[in-house]
């Protein structure tokens, strides 16, 4: 077998912490002896031990010094939640460590594979690298910018409305669409939408048509309008943040809020006197560790961060309907010269039963 064959498996298990580590990787680590898988193992959840110590505790007390250690992401060389695991490699004599990418984090970058080196351990680095880019790409945009990673997510019609002219929404995709849309919930920390988006749907926000955790639900409402029964300010699904104006956050609207458990967190405005998208983010990743968004609406909040340029990725949900005059995607955002468009990369079409998902990156 190859080292690329044996690297895929490690991103397949690093996908398994998938909801769970944030704002850490998801790592997977293999070990090889003998041309034998032998240990397998991944980062199960914040604060518990590395990808690499649990494939060597999975080996239940085997020898393995020459044995070869497959991880898509460079093992640690510090202490944090846990011990180094260059400690434990080193300890256990492996022969060769084969590493995905470098860990961006300036803490680690480079220093864990000195540090293998330095011991007479062969690492080789660098492979399926865009692979292991792709499966911590949260990770990498968050720990090198201190910002969190930003996913649009749209579902539309195929002419790029989001909503009829009367405001219906529910339901333009597929229940398979839906399902997918989930899945996204539950792969990023938190999901935001704007005051409109709540009065017109009240949505939940939550995962519901797959297994797992709830993201934190951020809302947009710059006065604080929203009434206090809105239903997403009264259930426990998950901590609720709301975005406003400096000048409303110690009001007493704010205060009724704060009793019900809701977060208030003050956000300057922009020229415009909407809210701050870029301060807004800064805020979010700084004061509750977020390190990963999916924006889900409406128009002006697709919009914003459009203008702004706080993106990073796009999920396109397509149905084959035409609404006509409606509410378009980015109603909000105008440009006057095709070269001033904003330029993406697809990565992936999918279908999704009779829609389209759409995945772009930023290019």
């Amino acid at each position: 077998m190859t080292n690329e064959f044996y690297m895929n498996r490690a991103i397949e298990l690093a996908y398994k912490g998938t909801g769970y580590v944030s704002p850490n990787p998801r790592v997977g680590a293999v070990i090889v002896k003998n041309g034998v898988i032998i240990g397998e193992g991944w980062h199960k959840k914040f604060g518990a031990p590395h990808a690499e110590i649990e494939a060597i505790e999975n080996c239940k007390g085997v020898d393995l010094s020459d044995a070869t250690l497959y991880v898509n992401l460079e093992p640690c060389n510090h202490y944090g939640k846990t011990p180094p695991c260059t400690s434990a490699i080193i300890e256990k004599k492996f022969r060769n460590v084969i590493v995905g990418m470098t860990d961006p984090n300036p803490v680690v970058s480079g220093r864990g594979i000195e540090v293998l080196r330095d011991a007479g351990i062969n690492v080789e680095a660098d492979i399926l690298l865009e692979d292991c880019k792709w499966v911590n790409r949260f990770f990498i945009k968050n720990i090198t910018t201190k910002l969190p990673y930003v996913i649009i997510k749209t579902a539309q019609s195929l002419d790029g409305n989001i909503a009829t002219s009367s405001g219906e929404s529910k339901w333009i995709t597929s229940p398979e669409s839906r399902k997918a849309v989930h899945s996204l919930r539950f792969e990023v920390d938190a999901v935001l939408v704007g005051r409109r988006t709540v009065l017109n749907d009240n949505p939940s926000l939550t995962v519901r048509e797959i297994e797992g955790r709830n993201p934190l639900r951020i809302i947009f409402d710059s006065s604080l309008s929203l009434p206090l029964e809105t239903d997403i300010f009264n259930d426990s699904a998950s901590p609720v943040i709301v975005c406003c104006k400096p000048e409303v956050s110690d009001s007493r609207k704010a205060e009724l809020l704060k009793s019900k458990g809701i977060n208030i967190l003050p956000v300057w405005q922009n020229n415009e006197g909407k809210l701050d998208v870029q301060d807004a983010v800064s805020k979010l990743s700084r004061e509750f560790n977020i390190a990963s968004i999916l924006v889900e609406g409406g128009a002006s909040v697709f919009s914003s961060f459009i203008n702004e340029k706080i993106y990073d990725e796009f999920h396109l949900f397509i149905a084959p309907i035409i609404i006509g005059k409606g509410l378009n995607v980015f109603g909000d955002f105008t440009i006057r010269h095709l070269v001033e468009s904003p330029r993406f990369k697809i990565r992936a079409v999918i279908k999704r039963n009779t829609d389209l998902q759409i995945v772009a990156i930023k290019s």
